[in-house]
């Protein structure tokens, strides 16, 4: 595989402008963010040959030490790191940024790469006639550089008062991301003290993953220079609700959206009650991708806005999977399993491809739930239909491990690596009580 170089007089212009040093990121299967950087005159070597990384990038664990050795990942060969020219973006101070995907030596991508994975993803849904768009919701906890509480005596749930206690860090993160080209739709306090979620404008879904990094990598630079971090925990402290990372998407093919327009339940096509199906059938299957980690179990709990159950229901947040009608052809589907332990570009490579997996099956949605599922009795969910999501690591990641569909859409390799991280976090530390989990992995995943 050959990339397009840098012109020397694009790397003059960057110079001109301040750039003197180019980062690249790649996500890796835990959910952690791995990077390089090049002065800005080698950035074509950066593209190609691209930069040599250990098959054992892919196995680092969650605990700064770990390595998930399997048989393809180890210390035994070398890996290319090789970035995106066409999303290389200014943020500021001299540093420029651009996404990584790993290749082998010859130029042959590596299966277990995750942009990799999500772009041939994008790929079948393109031949299948469906674009696909993808719109990221970031949540995170405010802690100090130590990663400690920060007090929260001027704090309310959405409330005014959290914009203007952070008001230069949020007007920072924003007018930042204006500058690297990163779209936020709306940005508030949330449930949590000190907890804030972003809306990024919807893109297509390799470019909409590559926002979602770039925008963690603004926030987290925020907070470093108003003297705070940035948790990307599912659950920074026991004590509180969580964070998620949803995920909402929607279906177009030549013909019109699939989620509005239609003549089905809510106004869906038929292909757009089969792609719900698609997702709500597979999350059971899916959840050590979505939500894999020894945190995540924490969060996903009745009464947390996270998902706990595989139904459907329209603006239903206790639903993994809200339909949200929106105007127009603005109709969405938002899964709230998610949360920021998952490597972004797995989680919406399973999703789509959950979802194109129903479309082509003609899959049939379930009942609509209109009520808070948690409010119904057993039998009552057993009746209806509705499956309870395990909180128990070692369930999801076994789940995972023997789904044909999962191992289908994101090939062998992908998950033979997910499992293999989730595991070594579970035979490492599934002995810990929640706040010892809490506290060990509150800033696991920060930057």
């Amino acid at each position: 595989m050959t990339a397009t170089p840098l012109a020397a007089a694009s790397v003059a212009q960057l110079e001109a402008e301040g750039v003197d040093t180019v980062i690249g990121t790649v996500v890796n299967p835990a959910g952690l963010t791995h990077a390089k950087a090049v002065p800005i005159r080698r950035t074509n070597a950066f593209v190609d040959p691209g930069l040599g990384a250990s098959p054992s990038w892919h196995g680092f664990a969650i605990d700064q030490t770990g390595i998930a050795f399997t048989e393809d990942v180890g210390v035994i060969g070398d890996q290319r790191v090789r970035i995106d020219l066409s999303a290389l973006r200014g943020i500021g101070d001299g540093l420029a940024w651009a996404p990584g995907s790993f290749f082998e030596q010859d130029g042959a991508p590596v299966p277990a790469c995750s942009r990799t994975t999500l772009r041939r993803v994008e790929a079948a849904l393109a031949t299948a006639g469906i674009e696909a768009t993808i719109g990221h919701e970031i949540e995170f906890v405010l802690v100090d550089p130590d990663g400690r509480r920060l007090p929260s005596t001027l704090w309310a749930q959405y409330g005014l008062v959290g914009v203007l206690e952070r008001e230069a860090f949020v007007r920072d993160v924003i007018a930042s991301a204006a500058s690297s080209g990163v779209g936020i739709e709306q940005l508030h306090p949330e449930y949590g003290a000190n907890q804030f979620e972003i809306s990024l404008r919807p893109l297509s879904p390799v470019a909409a993953a590559d926002q979602l990094v770039l925008t963690r990598i603004i926030v987290s630079r925020a907070a470093r220079r108003h003297g705070l971090r940035v948790s990307l925990s599912p659950v920074p402290f026991a004590d509180d609700v969580g964070s998620g990372a949803h995920q909402h998407f929607s279906l177009t093919t030549p013909e019109g959206p699939l989620f509005s327009g239609g003549g089905g339940v809510a106004g869906m096509t038929q292909a757009g009650q089969s792609a719900i199906a698609g997702v709500l059938g597979g999350l059971p299957e899916a959840q050590g991708v979505l939500c894999g980690s020894i945190v995540s179990g924490l969060r996903l709990q009745p009464g947390n806005w996270a998902g706990a159950y595989a139904c459907w229901g329209t603006e239903n947040r206790e639903a993994a999977v809200r339909f949200i009608k929106g105007g127009g052809n603005n109709a969405n589907v938002e899964v709230k399993i998610i949360d920021p332990s998952a490597n972004p570009y797995f989680a919406s490579a399973a999703i789509l491809g959950l979802a194109l997996d129903g479309i082509q099956r003609n899959a049939t949605l379930p009942p609509e739930i209109t009520v808070d599922p948690a409010k119904l009795s057993d039998s009552e969910q057993q009746r209806i239909g509705i499956v309870p999501l395990t909180q128990n690591q070692p369930d999801s990641v076994a789940a995972l491990d023997n789904s044909e569909l999962l191992r289908t859409i994101l090939g062998n390799a992908a998950v033979d690596v997910i499992v293999a991280v989730r595991r070594l976090e579970h035979n490492c530390y599934g002995d810990l009580g929640p706040e010892q989990l809490a506290d060990k992995f509150r800033m696991a995943w920060s930057l």
